[in-house]
This record gives C-alpha cells, structure tokens and sequence, in this order.
C-alpha cells in the first residue's frame, strides 16, 4: 500500500464503499486500522492513529473516536437510535449524499495535533481527497464546508441564545442550505455521541432539535409545530398592532384570514402592520397592481414589496424587471394570501453592494415592474441585450452548481434546493425555467451570500400535484441549464 495504489481509482472508490457501506461500516474501518491498513491507505488518518487528547471531555483517542462516530452514523440510518434520536433518524433518510455524509464525519478531526487549527486544515484534507474518492465538485465542497464547520451547530445550540432571531439569522447565514443543514445536524449528533459514554444528554439534544427546526423554518417556512405557535403568536401581535391603529374587529379578522401559515413566521410584526396598511389602501383604491418600496437600513437594502393577482409566471416577470433595472436581488419571499392575491418581498441592492438611495431610480424600479406585469415591456427582447451590460462580481469565484429535488420535505410539495453563483439575472433565469417546465411555485425562499445564491422552491404541477420521477428529473437538469452562464440568454 503505497501512493502509486492510492492514485488508482479503483482502489480509492473500493474505499468509499466501505465507509458508506449499509453493512455496518465501523467494523470493517476497525479491522483496517488495527492491521495499519487504514493508515497507509488514508495518510492523513494514519496521523492520527492512537493520538490522544489531553482533557476531561474525550475519552477515546482521535482515530478511536472517529470510527465510534461512523458506527453511530450507521446506527442512525439502520433506526437503532429512534428512541433516543428521533429527528436524526427521520432526516438521515433525506439527505441526498450518502458518501457526502459518511466521508465528513470521517474526516472531521483528521487534522487535529497539528499546527493550527483542524477544522481549516482538514477542510483543506477534503479538498484534497474528495475527488480522489470520486466525490464531484459539488461534493467535495460541502463535505470540506462540513468539516471546516463542524463544530458551528454545537457552539451556536450550547453557547447562544437560540431565542433570539440574532443566533438563527447568523446561524441560517453560515449553513445557507437545508441539506447542509442536515447533513450538520447528524454530523454533529456523531461526534458528540461518539466523544464518550456520559457527554451525549437530553438537555443537548433539545438544544440542538431547536436549533434544527428554528433554521429549516428561516430557509423554507415550513412550520413545526413549535413554529406553529410563533405563527399563532406573530397573529396576536398583529391584532393589538391594528387594534392600536384603529381597526375595528371584524377587518382584522378578515386580514388574518388572509394569511397562510408560512406567512406568518417568515415577517416579523413592523412589515405584518405594514403589508395589511398596504393591502387595505389598496383594496379600497381597487387597484390591481401596487408596488410599495421602503429603505431596510438593517439589512443595507431597498424593500420592494409588490401586492397584485397571483398568476403563473408572476414571480419570475418580476425578479426580469429587478435584473432590467440593473439591482442585485439579495433575497425574495414569496406569499401567496387567500383571496388569490400574491404578496411578494425583494429586497434588492446596487451592484456596489448597497440600498438605493436615489429617489428616481427607486421611481425607475417600480416602472419597469408595472410596465413588465402590464406587458407594455417584453423582457425576452429587452433582457438579453441589458444583461451584457451589467456588471457581475462573482464572475471570478467558482460555485459548483447544484440542484436538488426533495419528494419527502413537504406534504403538498415538491421541495426545490437550487445552489450556484450569482449573477445579474439569474433568479430570472430559474424561475423561467420553471415556468417553462410547466411548475407553479407557491413559495420561494432566496438568499444570497456573496457570490453563492441558495434558492428554496415549494413547486407543484399543473394540477397541482407534487413534482416527481422523470419530471422532476427534467425539472433539475433545465434547473442546471440555467445555472449555466454560458447557456443564459
């Protein structure tokens, strides 16, 4: 066992079998170890093999303890741990990547005894070993995203406030994905659970199933059932908000009904008292179109908030008047009210990075989105020749794209997790896809974190049924199509 049988990819894809084998993979890694063949294989492991660690919280030595935690991982998987683990055991079956999982945890604490720190330095250990394994970039980016951050859900669940939105907001900035997401949760589950007999606890378990919930709520609105209470709390302080301004009961009754229970976790109560001021001028105007904007000083944006008939297509003709107007759509949620009406947020920035101060171009914004859902503008003519024009910052880093169709994360829909790098127009660019591939979008969740955008999807069919099989199949490669710049119009 030398390099020369380490480069080939067999060998090294007969490796990744076995650690992301459904037999129980801990026994196979042990015998390795012991006989040193797990070391000469994999040497960085071997770095670690009969390490200790010199305090009173691990018991085992490094090498010890990271196979303890794959056996934890398979122990998860197979339901051994349901009455201790519920949520884990629920989740591990939605993740995506097995081998994405498996090799993490494997390579959390590969780096540690070494000069500096070892969640940097085994991040840089992924890199390295993910496509010797056959991971693809993609891949191997979030299984070294995973083990640079491995330790961010536990300091953030044991050392933060998780009641306040500060921790889930900063939190949900780091993670950016649901699958991460997951993926973080049951690799944190197995290292704590493998540090020793007596460290794993309910209080723990609590903190972190908290955490867990609160953040899937931020990126997808999806309510748990604590999530339903907030929903059910964030009416309440509506009601005294609108009865303070003089509404009589029987409208705010009205307006709440508006509401769907995504809606009502997703805005805090300042923009709930300033969608139902919004909504009811314009209700009495009878105007089926209004385009509301405000300064969001918080989040160094300009907020665009338009109210009109919902129809198919209507968020993506909106995110073309954004890219039209030459701004950065930083995030967007859409709500789709009772009475057929859409409600949809943007908020939006200069190319430079900030909100726009400019009265007249705010005045501009608001046009090009009148003119685009009246039809007087056509954005297939008109995009194509503003978009060369536009300026893109992300141009220079490299995101692997990915696209991700979840059957199992909602009840009513499919679930849509899009990544990539940003560009001008690209949410444009998907949501067209989409409405080309036949989907309705009930809700969307944007964000964007520098030059990486992670778009979350709630879609249906025409008839309104779940997305699945061969069609979603071909959902996801339109989706990657768009994601292409070289394929955008």
């Amino acid at each position: 066992l030398d390099a020369k049988i380490r480069k080939q990819p067999e060998v090294m894809h007969m490796f990744m079998g076995i650690l992301a084998s459904k037999k129980n993979p801990e026994t196979a890694l042990r015998r390795m170890n012991e006989s040193g063949v797990l070391g000469r294989l994999v040497p960085d492991f071997g770095r670690v093999v009969a390490q200790m660690q010199y305090d009173m919280y691990h018991v085992y030595t490094v090498d010890e303890h990271t196979i303890q935690a794959v056996g934890v991982l398979h122990a998860i998987e197979t339901g051994e741990l349901s009455q201790s683990l519920p949520l884990s055991t629920s989740i591990i079956h939605k993740v995506h990547s097995r081998n994405i999982l498996f090799l993490s945890v494997f390579l959390h604490d590969v780096a540690k005894g070494r000069n500096g720190d070892h969640s940097i330095l085994g991040a840089e250990v992924a890199t390295k070993m993910g496509p010797m394994l056959g991971l693809n970039p993609a891949e191997t980016e979030t299984v070294a995203w995973l083990v640079r951050h491995h330790l961010l859900m536990s300091n953030t669940a044991f050392k933060r406030d998780i009641d306040d939105p500060k921790t889930i907001s900063d939190f949900v900035g780091m993670v950016q994905s649901p699958e991460r997401l997951r993926l973080l949760l049951l690799l944190t589950v197995a290292d704590i659970r493998a540090v020793g007999p007596t460290v794993w606890n309910a209080w723990k378990a609590g903190l972190l199933r908290e955490l867990y919930l609160r953040a899937e709520e931020a990126m997808t609105g999806d309510l748990s059932i604590e999530g339903q209470s907030r929903g059910r709390a964030a009416m309440e302080h509506l009601r005294s908000g609108l009865e303070s301004l003089g509404w009589e009961a029987k409208a705010i009754k009205d307006h709440i009904a508006l509401g769907y229970p995504g809606y009502w976790i997703t805005f805090d109560t300042g923009s709930h008292l300033y969608h139902a001021q919004l909504i009811a001028e314009a209700e009495k105007a009878g105007s089926k179109l209004t385009v509301s904007t405000r300064d969001d000083p918080s989040r160094g944006a300009t907020e665009i908030t338009v109210y009109t008939g919902d129809h198919a297509g209507l968020f993506s003709q909106i995110a073309g008047a954004m890219a039209l107007s030459g701004v950065n759509i930083v995030d967007a949620r859409i709500a789709t009210l009772s009475n057929g009406m859409a409600l949809d947020t943007f908020w939006v920035q200069t190319g430079e990075g900030d909100r726009i101060k400019e009265p007249h171009r705010v005045d501009g914004i608001r046009q090009n989105v009148e003119q685009v859902l009246s039809g007087r503008i056509w954005l297939n003519k008109e995009l194509p020749a503003k978009r060369s024009r536009l300026p893109n910052r992300a141009a220079v880093f490299k995101v692997p794209p990915r696209v991700i169709g979840d059957e199992s994360a909602s009840r009513t829909h499919t679930v849509i997790e899009v990544n990539g790098r940003d560009r001008p127009g690209l949410l444009y660019d998907l949501t067209s896809a989409m409405t080309g591939q036949g989907l309705q979008i009930s809700s969307a969740h944007i964000s964007t974190y520098g030059e990486r955008v992670v778009d979350v999807f709630y879609v249906k069919d025409v008839f309104g049924h779940k997305v699945r099989g061969e069609k979603l199949e071909a959902v996801r490669k339109s989706l990657l199509t768009a994601l292409d710049l070289k394929t955008a119009t």
